[in-house]
């Protein structure tokens, strides 16, 4: 099945605690390589995402972001500063005192001050937390592949089309080469007769046909030509990653019809040509978005 290496796939779990978000998209690449970002309190299971990944994405560039929502990577609590509260005490007393302030510090002035009760978090180790990341990991991957898939579908139809366009026209040249020598034929008979008064050399002209019909025979391309556009649509079906070699096979239809172009001395043939090369250039397009 032909697969885009582009696409993007969202999933959102969440536990009693908290929920994870996970959110990854992927774009071409010549190889597989994954780029995450997530809180660093995670970092430890890295390798277990990637693991997780290579499972559905065999080449492309994927960025993952994981956030969580709530409170699961951190345990908050209170902490008093005794020793400070004693002194600001001790010390607002003998201050009553001394310039005959009346009462105490109350509850309301130890509250007012930030630094006697602080909030302090500390990292927990939560393998329900993990176990839930890569559970929602591996939900985004699945909308990942199921989308790079669908585009793969897309993909495949628009080459089959290209590959359909590329069989008519090497119909066309192979149906013309014949042509192009019996009219090269004719084409020098009229010249030697025009330059013999009427009587020329039979042998002569048999042997500048000759040469000629070897020196822009097409045969050969046209028919490895026509088994690599044969081999490209098999290869559609094949199951796995087909990127790299479609795009070889590409590379080699071009040898061909350069070619093609190279050895046909003919109008319509090089018309041909032209339109070869503009349809694989378009392939050639296509297979780039192909893992």
């Amino acid at each position: 099945m032909v697969t885009s290496m582009t696409g993007f796939g969202r999933s959102r779990i969440k536990s009693a605690d908290c929920a994870v978000v996970v959110e990854m998209k992927s774009v071409n690449h010549r190889f597989s390589e994954f780029q995450i970002r997530m809180p660093r309190q995670l970092i430890k299971i890295e390798d277990k995402i990637k693991k997780e990944l290579a499972t559905y994405i065999q080449r492309g560039r994927v960025e993952l972001f994981v956030t969580i929502e709530g409170e699961g990577l951190t345990h908050r609590t209170l902490q008093a500063d005794w020793q400070l509260i004693d002194e600001f005490v001790r010390l607002m007393g003998q201050i009553a005192e001394k310039y005959g302030f009346p009462g105490k510090p109350d509850l309301k002035d130890l509250l007012q001050r930030p630094d006697f009760i602080t909030i302090e978090e500390s990292e927990e180790e939560n393998s329900a937390l993990e176990k839930l990341v890569l559970e929602t990991v591996v939900s985004a991957a699945e909308r990942l592949h199921e989308m790079r898939q669908a585009e793969g579908q897309v993909l495949k139809k628009d080459l089959l089309v290209l590959l359909s366009g590329l069989e008519q026209r090497l119909f066309d040249i192979k149906e013309r080469a014949p042509i192009v020598i019996e009219a090269y034929s004719q084409r020098l008979e009229r010249r030697m007769k025009e330059i013999a008064a009427g009587a020329f050399d039979q042998d002569r002209l048999a042997t500048e046909v000759a040469v000629f019909a070897d020196k822009s025979d097409i045969h050969e391309e046209c028919i490895r030509l026509e088994s690599h556009i044969q081999q490209f649509r098999q290869a559609l079906d094949h199951e796995g990653p087909i990127g790299r070699k479609l795009d070889f096979m590409i590379q080699e239809m071009n040898r061909e019809v350069n070619t093609i172009g190279s050895k046909a001395n003919d109008s319509m043939i090089s018309s041909a040509v032209v339109d070869l090369k503009t349809g694989l250039e378009k392939m050639r397009e296509q297979v780039q978005n192909i893992e």
